[in-house]
C-alpha cells in the first residue's frame, strides 16, 4: 500500500445542512471539489487522492484519504478543499465481503469513479486487480477469501476535469448540429482508430486518432461518398478481457466499457494523451464540432448492458466494489450469482433507477458537453427488462424518448440481446429506429445464398422476402398506436456491419476463417450467408479461376445497390465502398492491425466500386422516391397520380397473389413515385443464374430514362449505353436483363 494519511473526518452536522448532496461523480467548485458516489450497502467510502510518491517510496504512489459523508440514500459525499483539475483519485468501499449475498466490499482494491471524466493508465492482469483470492493463472473461488493487496498501482486512476475551462477553451460542438432529417440519413459505422491508421493524406501523427476523424482528407471522402452520419463503434474507455492479452490481442472494438463518461484515451493524439485528460475531451470536442461544420452527424455506439469486470471471477475495478448486488442482474439464487443476458459475463440491471439513472446521466452529458447528434444501443433489450422480461414502456425507453437533452436525438436500438425472449426487432418505441436484421439476411439470401443454392439445382427464397424489405419492412414497423406511424425511416437497412464478414468478403468466403482470433475458429456465426462463387478465397488477375472476379464484383454492386435504394435508412460498413476485406474473418473484434483497419491502397476495381457507390447515393439524394417517409399503401400519391407502389412481373403485367408464392420467379419490377411530383423510379432485378427478357412496366410520361446498371464496373459506362442505343427505352419495351444484375430507370419526366 502507498504512503497513506489518516483518513480525513467527514462534514460536522451543521456544516452537512448548510451544503447539499452534489451531483454524482467530482466536479470543480470555488476552492475545490464536489465528491459523491453511490454505495449503498457499505458502511463507509473514502476518497483516495494519488499523488506522484516521493523517491524510494515503495511504490509510485502516495494516497491521502478523505472519509466521505453519508450516506444519504445510498450516496457517499463531500466537499474536499485544494483539490485542483489534474488530481488523480480513486475510491475504497468499505464494507461487508458477503459474496454469496451479492456484496464484494474490499477497501484494498482502488475503484475507478463511475462517473469520472477522464482516465489514466491501463488495467493490469495481475491477482491485485481480482477481488477474491486468485492465484498466478488469476483464477480462484469467487466465493472465497477478499484478496488483502492493494490494487492501486494496477489499474487506471480517475482523473479530475474541469468541463467548464474544456467549454471555454474549445467550440461547442452542440451549437452546429446538422440536424439532418432521417428521409435524408446515410449512416457510416466506423472504426476511429481503423478509418484513418492507414489513410496516407492524414498527417502520421493524427492518423488513428479523434483529430484524423476530423482531418480535411477525412472529411472529403465522406461527403464525396455522400453519407450523412458517422456511427462511431465505442468510444467510452474501455478495457481489454485477460484471455486476450494472454494472446497478445486487445479489444479492438471497444465493447467493453470501464467509464460511461471518460473518452477512450488511446483515440487521443499523442500530444493531447500528454496533456491529459482534458486535452483528450477537447480534442473530441473539436473533432465533433468539425464533422458538424461539414454537415456529418455524429452517432455514437454506446454499450450500457455490460461493463468490462466480466463474470462472477472477473476483475473488481468500480461497480463490483462499490455496489455489486444492485449494479448488476443477478439470477436471485443463493449464492449470489449473475445473470448473463449479454454473453459476456455480466450484465447491468436496468430495473434499478440508480442504473437508469447512470445510463440517462452518461448519455445527456456527451450530448450535452460533446454535442453528438445520436446514438445505437448496443443489445439495446437488455437495456428494457424489467421483472417479466422486455418491456417497449420500460422506464428506461420512456426517458431515452422524452428527455429534453435526447428525445431530438437519432435513438437506433440493436433489437436483441442473448437472454430469454431477446429478439425484438420492431419492438421498440418510437421515435426510436432500430437495427433491422430481417433486410440483411433477405438481401444476403437472394443475391448470395440463393444463387448458391441454384447453381447445385437446390432451391432459395421466394422473392416476396426482398420485396419486402425493399418496401421499408411494413411487418415489423408498421404496427403501433397509431399504425403506420414510424415509417421506413425506423428500419436502418443493412447488409454488413463490425460484426461479420465484410462485403467483399461475403462474394468470396463461403466459411468464417478466424483463426488470428485464437480460438481455433469457433467464435463468429455460422449463418453468413455468403456465395464464394465458385472459389474460397481470393483470387488474382492472372490466377486459376480468374474469371469470376467479374461476377464478385457484380455481386458486390448489387448488395450495395440494393442497401442504398431501398425504403429505410441505409448504413453502410466502412471500407465496403472501397472493397475492404478481412480475409474472411467474420469476427474482427480483437484485430488491432491491418486486418481491420481500412486500406486506401485502391487497385484499379476499388477505385471503380468507389465510382459506383458514390454515383448509387447520389441517386438516392437527387430522388425523392428513393427516400420515402411513410410506408406504401398502393394508392395514388396525387389527385389522378401513379400509385406510390406497384409491383410487376418480367412479362410487365402486375404480381397477383399467386405469382408472390410462386418459387420459379426470381425477376421482378419496383416502381416507385414521389409524393412532391418528382420522378418515378423503377428497380428491375434478375436474382435468376440466366438472362431474362423484360418487359418495362408502364412509365408515367414519356418513358423511362436508364440511370444505373450493376453489370456496369464503372457509372460511366452509361456513356457506352447511350451510344448502343437502349438508354431511353418506353415502357412495355423489352429489355434483356443479365443474369444476377439490377437496373435504375428514372421516369424521364415528373408524374
Amino acid at each position: 500500500m502507498g504512503a497513506v494519511h489518516h483518513a480525513e473526518p467527514p462534514l460536522d452536522p451543521a456544516a452537512r445542512r448548510r451544503r447539499p448532496v452534489p451531483p454524482l461523480g467530482v466536479h470543480v467548485v470555488d476552492g475545490g471539489v464536489s465528491v459523491a458516489v453511490r454505495a449503498p450497502h457499505a458502511h463507509a467510502v473514502d476518497l483516495c487522492l494519488l499523488d506522484p510518491a516521493p523517491g524510494g517510496a515503495d511504490t509510485p504512489w502516495a494516497e491521502r484519504r478523505v472519509r466521505l459523508d453519508g450516506p444519504e440514500h445510498g450516496v457517499f459525499w463531500a466537499y474536499v478543499d485544494g483539490v485542483a483539475p489534474g488530481q488523480r483519485y480513486g475510491f475504497r468501499a468499505h464494507g461487508a465481503w458477503d459474496p454469496v449475498g451479492g456484496h464484494r466490499y474490499n477497501p484494498a482494491k482502488l475503484l475507478v469513479d463511475p462517473y469520472a471524466r477522464g482516465l489514466v493508465g491501463d488495467v493490469a492482469h495481475r491477482p491485485e486487480t481480482y477481488g477474491h483470492v486468485v492465484g498466478d493463472d488469476l483464477v480462484g473461488d469467487p466465493y472465497g477469501p477478499a484478496d488483502p493487496r492493494d490494487s492501486a498501482a494496477h489499474v487506471p486512476h480517475a482523473v479530475v476535469v474541469d468541463t467548464g475551462a474544456v467549454r471555454a477553451l474549445s467550440p461547442d460542438p452542440a451549437a452546429n448540429r446538422p440536424h439532418v432529417p432521417w428521409p435524408e440519413t446515410v449512416v457510416y459505422e466506423a472504426h476511429v482508430r481503423g478509418l484513418t491508421q492507414r489513410l496516407p493524406t492524414v498527417p502520421p501523427e493524427l492518423r488513428g486518432t479523434y483529430a484524423g476523424l476530423a482531418h480535411p482528407a477525412t472529411l472529403d471522402h465522406l461527403l464525396s461518398l455522400g453519407v450523412t452520419a458517422v456511427e462511431l463503434l465505442p468510444v467510452h474507455a474501455s478495457a481489454s478481457e485477460p484471455h486476450l492479452l494472454d494472446k497478445g490481442l486487445t479489444n479492438y472494438w471497444g465493447y467493453n466499457t470501464l467509464g460511461f463518461f471518460a473518452p477512450h484515451a488511446a483515440y487521443a493524439t499523442q500530444a493531447a494523451r500528454d496533456a491529459g485528460p482534458a486535452a483528450v475531451l477537447a480534442e473530441v470536442r473539436s473533432a465533433v464540432h468539425a464533422l458538424h461544420e461539414a454537415g456529418l452527424e455524429v452517432l455514437l455506439d454506446v454499450v450500457y448492458n455490460h461493463t468490462c469486470e466480466g463474470g462472477l471471477p472477473g476483475q473488481h475495478l468500480s461497480w463490483r466494489g462499490l455496489d455489486n448486488a444492485r449494479c448488476y442482474l443477478h439470477d436471485g439464487g443463493s449464492p449470489a450469482a449473475l445473470a448473463d443476458m449479454t454473453g459476456t459475463g455480466n450484465s447491468l440491471d436496468f430495473r434499478r433507477p440508480e442504473v437508469v439513472q447512470l445510463a440517462l446521466d452518461s448519455l445527456r452529458y456527451w450530448a450535452d458537453e460533446i454535442g453528438v447528434d445520436g446514438y445505437r444501443f448496443d443489445l439495446a433489450v437488455t437495456l428494457g427488462r424489467g421483472r417479466d422480461g422486455f418491456d417497449p414502456d420500460h422506464p428506461f425507453l420512456v426517458a431515452l424518448t422524452t428527455d429534453p437533452s435526447l428525445r431530438g436525438l437519432k435513438l437506433v436500438a440493436e433489437p436483441w440481446d442473448v437472454g430469454p425472449g431477446g429478439w425484438r426487432t420492431g419492438h421498440f418505441p418510437a421515435p426510436m429506429a432500430e437495427w433491422n436484421d430481417r433486410f440483411r439476411d433477405a438481401v444476403r439470401s437472394f443475391w448470395l445464398a440463393d444463387p448458391a443454392r441454384a447453381a447445385h439445382g437446390l432451391p432459395g427464397h421466394r422473392v416476396r422476402a426482398l420485396a419486402t424489405r425493399l418496401a421499408g419492412s411494413v411487418d415489423l414497423f408498421g404496427h403501433g398506436d397509431p399504425p403506420l406511424a414510424r415509417g421506413p425511416v425506423a428500419s436502418v437497412n443493412y447488409v454488413t456491419a463490425h460484426d461479420g464478414f465484410t462485403m467483399a468478403d461475403l462474394v468470396a468466403y463461403e466459411h468464417k476463417h478466424n483463426a488470428a482470433n485464437g480460438e481455433n475458429n469457433r467464435d463468429g456465426s455460422n449463418d453468413n450467408r455468403s456465395w464464394n462463387h465458385g472459389i474460397e478465397g481470393p483470387l488474382r488477375a492472372d490466377s486459376v479461376g480468374a474469371d469470376i472476379l467479374p461476377l464478385r464484383r457484380r455481386s458486390i454492386r448489387n448488395l450495395f445497390a440494393t442497401l442504398v435504394l431501398a425504403a429505410g435508412t441505409p448504413m453502410i460498413t466502412a471500407g465496403d465502398e472501397l472493397g475492404r476485406t478481412q480475409l474472411g474473418n467474420n469476427n474482427a473484434y480483437c484485430q488491432d492491425g491491418e486486418l481491420s483497419w481500412v486500406s486506401w491502397d485502391l487497385a484499379p476495381w476499388r477505385q471503380d466500386l468507389l465510382a459506383t457507390a458514390r454515383h448509387l447515393l447520389r441517386l438516392r439524394r437527387e430522388n425523392a422516391a428513393l427516400r420515402t417517409t411513410r410506408f406504401y399503401t398502393g394508392a395514388p400519391v396525387t389527385d389522378g397520380g401513379p400509385p406510390d407502389l406497384a409491383w410487376y412481373g418480367p412479362d410487365g403485367v402486375e404480381l397477383d397473389h399467386a405469382r408472390w408464392h410462386d418459387p420459379s420467379i426470381r425477376t421482378l419490377q419496383m416502381v416507385r413515385a414521389a409524393a412532391d411530383g418528382g420522378r418515378s423510379v423503377l428497380l428491375a432485378v434478375n436474382g435468376a443464374l440466366d438472362a431474362v427478357e423484360v418487359a418495362l412496366a408502364a412509365a408515367p410520361g414519356t418513358g423511362w430514362e436508364l440511370a444505373w446498371d450493376s453489370t456496369w464496373e464503372r457509372p460511366d459506362e452509361l456513356s457506352a449505353a447511350a451510344i448502343n442505343g437502349g438508354l431511353h427505352p418506353a415502357h412495355g419495351e423489352r429489355v434483356l436483363l443479365e443474369a444476377l444484375s439490377m437496373r435504375v430507370y428514372l421516369a424521364r419526366s415528373p408524374h
